[in-house]
Formats: structure tokens, C-alpha cells, sequence
């Protein structure tokens, strides 16, 4: 296999089991079409760069290691998807500030394991007397990098 890889490793000992508390975390907010929760082919790496160009024209991109993107499916046909900004860019319509408690937990697995991650997730949350609001996904590397590193870490986090 080739040696390059384009996302950094994973650690996921901070992220699993732990709570997270935001308040006014800036996002850069896109959509996306998908078919049955699976995005169309080229349209999420397509999003993915136009996002991070934007980002990046605004001096707004994070660290490598600290790179964040959420995904949030509203339905079957619609992707949203959050880049965590290192600053708020004030007056741009598609910035959104998230705040809460969130709660995640790290799988490692495929993406056609999502249904199995949100059932374990829910007796998880409720083990703890909570519920989830919303679900959303980190998953911390692409395919590729997946491969090479061995490990294809997903990260559920459920607002609560």
C-alpha cells in the first residue's frame, strides 16, 4: 500500500464515552443530496473542498488533528454537514454556532453499521437516565486512509 496518507491518525480514547460541552461552537453549515442515507457519487468530496476552501479564504480552517465534520441526515435524501471554524465569521448566513452537551462514543466498523452504533448508543444514554436529541457523525478519515491505518473510526455524538 501506499505510504502518503492525507488524514492524520486517530486517537480515539478522547472521544469515547466522553461528554462535550459547547457553547457558540462555529460550524460552516452545507447540504448535500444522498439516496437512502448514502451520498451520490463525487457530490461529498465535491462539498467537502468547496467547504474547506471557504474556510480556508476566511482563515477560519483548523489544524489537521483537529479537523472536525459533523454529518447530520434530516432524511433520507438530505446530508448537513458541520466543519468545525477555528472562528466565528460573523454575517455569513452558513456559519452556525452549535452549543449544548453531547455525548459520544467511537465504533469501528463500517458505515453500514450506523443502525447497530445508534441502537447501542440509545441503551448507552439510557443506562445514564438520558435521551438523545439529535445524532450526529465524525467519521475521522476517508476510506482510504481507513484502509491503510486499519481501523475505520466512527464517532456518534448525541446531543442531549
Amino acid at each position: 500500500m501506499e505510504s502518503t496518507v492525507c488524514c492524520p491518525s486517530f486517537d480515539p480514547r478522547p472521544w469515547d464515552g466522553t461528554t462535550h460541552v459547547w457553547a457558540d461552537k462555529p460550524f460552516l453549515k452545507d447540504e448535500m443530496p444522498q439516496f437512502l442515507h448514502i451520498p451520490l457519487p463525487g457530490v461529498m468530496s465535491k462539498t467537502i473542498t468547496r467547504m474547506w476552501e471557504f474556510a480556508r479564504k476566511h482563515k477560519a480552517t483548523t489544524e489537521a488533528q483537529d479537523f472536525l465534520l459533523l454529518t447530520y441526515d434530516p432524511s433520507p435524501w438530505k446530508s448537513e454537514l458541520y466543519m468545525a471554524l477555528t472562528k466565528d465569521l460573523h454575517d455569513v448566513p452558513n456559519v452556525v454556532k452549535l452549543s449544548g452537551n453531547y455525548i459520544s462514543k467511537v465504533y469501528d466498523g463500517s458505515y453500514s453499521q450506523v443502525p447497530k452504533y445508534i441502537k447501542d448508543m440509545e441503551a448507552f444514554l439510557k443506562q445514564q437516565g438520558k435521551k438523545a436529541k439529535r445524532y450526529y457523525f465524525y467519521y475521522t478519515t476517508c476510506p482510504k486512509c481507513a484502509k491503510k491505518y486499519g481501523h475505520n473510526y466512527i464517532v456518534l455524538l448525541s446531543e442531549i
